[in-house]
């Protein structure tokens, strides 16, 4: 029997990688309750929650109670399929409609420490990969504000989250879930 829309799959596919989460400092521990939040690397062998409009790089599939050296110690996952909340586009969080295939960012982030009421909230990148860039004319800032666009759509590639399925409801809109994947 054939599903409507795409889910999440109820067990991980592929292997989490064990890390220190966050910084060094008892202050700075991570626990359960930091599950299935997204985060980036900042620093050697530690990754640490995304701030709104962030690359996301993977998310918090565990958090183990004891630490090492002062930091947490959990593990991450950069390739499941990791079901989301839409949170409109980037540029202007809270409006707009993602549409299966658009590139996603971190949208507003639940603090370390608080439990996530729904799944993890996304942007749509403002500068997807692969969108044609032009520049108004040939002045010097229009043309290095059309590059930085360029730039900015191709690190969007390297950390290349997608939208594949937009749920049961279909939309696309703020306040809808969906599922998201990583693209290879």
């Amino acid at each position: 029997m054939s599903r409507s829309y795409l889910r999440k799959p109820t067990l991980p596919s592929s292997q989490s990688i064990t890390t220190r989460l966050g910084t060094s400092g008892s202050s700075n521990n991570y626990s359960a309750v930091d599950q299935g939040k997204f985060v980036k690397l900042i620093g050697e062998s530690a990754y640490g929650l995304c701030a709104a409009g962030d690359r996301i790089e993977a998310v918090i599939t565990a958090v183990e109670q004891a630490t090492a050296g002062g930091y947490s110690i959990g593990s991450v996952n950069e390739w499941d399929a990791v079901m989301v909340t839409f949170d409109g586009l980037q540029a202007t969080p809270g409006t707009g409609a993602i549409a299966v295939g658009d590139y996603v960012v971190c949208g507003t982030v639940v603090a370390r420490g608080t439990d996530l009421t729904a799944p993890p909230k996304v942007c749509k990148a403002t500068n997807q990969p692969g969108a044609t860039v032009t520049s108004s004319d040939n002045v010097v800032g229009n043309i290095n504000a059309a590059i930085a666009k360029v730039v900015d759509a191709q690190m969007n590639s390297l950390f290349a989250w997608r939208v594949v399925s937009l749920g049961s409801v279909g939309t696309g809109a703020v306040g809808t879930v969906g599922l998201i994947a990583r693209a290879d």
